[in-house]
């Protein structure tokens, strides 16, 4: 399985925040809790990321409903793979991940977007912003 980055842990955190915000200013929610017994060692430890299927039950279900907000696939419709690109120039995904893209998990997806959006040299990231634009908006 893969590993979920500290910064889609981040996110989901500050997602939960959002949606349930505390009402006395200092106890935060069960899902916020959940998440950040997660987060906490992993900073700690300066570690990039967490194996999935060691989320406790419910850190894995409050960062699924922060999954659930974001958006599925980078693509933009500029698919340069079904010309032969090893690489999509439109979304930075690999031919496999493009191919395989419906078969991941959401831990394994959130890698790639990881992964493209901090290289930033897919054509979403520059030339084509404007289409990736709603789904950037959503993108950890």
């Amino acid at each position: 399985m893969a590993d979920l980055h500290i910064e889609d842990l981040e996110a989901a955190i500050n997602w939960w925040r959002e949606r349930c915000p505390s009402a006395d200013g200092v106890t935060a929610c069960a899902e916020v809790r959940a998440l950040a017994e997660v987060y906490a060692p992993l900073a700690r430890a300066h570690a990039a990321g967490v194996d999935e299927d060691s989320l406790p039950p419910a850190a894995r279900a409050a960062w699924l409903a922060w999954y659930a907000s974001t958006p599925d696939a980078p693509c933009i419709a500029i698919c340069s793979t079904t010309q032969g690109d090893a690489v999509c120039k439109g979304c930075g995904r690999s031919f496999d991940e493009v191919q395989h893209w419906t078969v991941l998990t959401p831990a394994e997806k959130r890698a790639v977007w990881h992964r493209i959006s901090t290289e930033a040299t897919a054509w979403r990231f520059n030339r084509y912003a404007e289409r990736a634009a709603p789904a950037l908006r959503g993108a950890a």
